[in-house]
């Protein structure tokens, strides 16, 4: 028996049990609720960082009140006849504004920097939703750089603890080596008695990571996303699916990662042998270019150029294409 929810004034049909923040994901759009900690692959995820937050102004059909405060999401199931607002509502824009302001109380602004730069989550909510200037008056809390394997680097100063990389190491490992450390502002993500993580998927924990705070050192600074081109491709492999995003900058592969859906979320994880043994393109089967959304700044340089209609006997048109032309090429 399917259930209806209304959100943002648009009404879908769900199955009970499904959250605000997956029937919003149904729908699809400028509606769905960002989320920084909640991953559909993790069991346990959401509720920690409080992007997703939305306002439900009727509970049900049995029982059409509000609820009181505004409420996460990814944490909260629809009921029957439900209403939520999102985007629609002044009163979340301006708590998920907040929200941001706490995140980056913080977080670094060293995005020029940041091997995230172009494909962290964090960065597109400081653009969408940041705040000029911040109220925090004490100094921000950092970390010194330590590698958690010889392969990934954890920047802790980066880290929000959405706790997805704890959920991944604990959920797809047979060991989990790392995880909360500590309490309040001086909570960290760490391996116990300086063990570094060492499985077969550890990989794994760079993809999920919103932020900066775990990246792949054998790709660290090597790039720019934007000035690379991804490539869907598979292989025969006995201990993972196999399928990739190959990134390549000219003929080499300079990365692998694992294929992420529209969300950002991977969907299926790969072991360390694709993602760091396995680059050169002899290595995998290409299927072709991956589809990036034009709004990603991970497509730029990946435009099309498609030429004006050109009326020869109006030499305005003319030129007209013919700057254009010469401003699309350029860029």
């Amino acid at each position: 028996m399917s259930m209806k929810v209304t959100i943002d004034g648009i009404t879908v049909d769900v199955e009970p049990g499904t959250s605000i923040l997956n029937a919003a994901r149904q729908i699809g759009g400028d509606i769905v609720p960002p989320a920084m900690c909640y991953y559909s692959k993790l069991a346990g995820s959401g509720g920690k960082c409080r992007t997703c937050l939305v306002k439900v102004t009727k509970g049900s059909e049995k029982d059409p009140r509000p609820m009181p405060k505004l409420v996460a999401s990814c944490r909260t199931g629809v009921m029957d006849g439900m209403e939520v607002q999102n985007i629609t509502s002044p009163e979340v824009v301006e708590a998920r504004k907040g929200v941001v302001e706490m995140l980056l109380i913080n977080h670094p602004l060293d995005c020029p920097v940041c091997d995230q730069a172009g494909e962290c989550h964090l960065q597109d909510l400081g653009f969408e939703h940041g705040a000029a200037k911040t109220r925090y008056e004490f100094d921000r809390r950092t970390f010194e750089k330590i590698d958690i394997g010889d392969k990934i680097q954890l920047h802790m100063t980066r880290c929000i603890l959405c706790y997805r990389c704890v959920f991944t190491a604990d959920q797809i490992t047979n060991t989990r080596l790392h995880g909360i450390l500590n309490r309040g502002d001086h909570s960290e993500i760490s391996t116990y008695i300086s063990k570094a993580v060492d499985n077969d998927f550890s990989g794994n924990v760079i993809d999920v990571c919103p932020v900066g705070a775990l990246t792949d050192k054998t790709f660290r600074f090597k790039n720019r996303v934007w000035f690379t081109k991804p490539v869907e491709a598979h292989r025969d492999c006995d201990k993972c699916c196999g399928k990739v995003t190959l990134w390549y900058k000219g003929e080499d592969v300079i990365r692998v990662t694992g294929r992420k859906d529209v969300y950002g979320e991977v969907e299926e994880f790969i072991c360390n042998t694709c993602r760091f043994d396995k680059k050169k393109t002899a290595d995998w089967v290409i299927e072709g270019p991956r589809k990036v959304s034009h709004q990603s700044v991970i497509s730029a340089n990946h435009y099309e150029f498609t030429p004006l209609p050109v009326v020869k006997t109006n030499p305005v048109l003319i030129e007209a294409n013919k700057e254009q032309f010469e401003r699309e090429t350029r860029l």
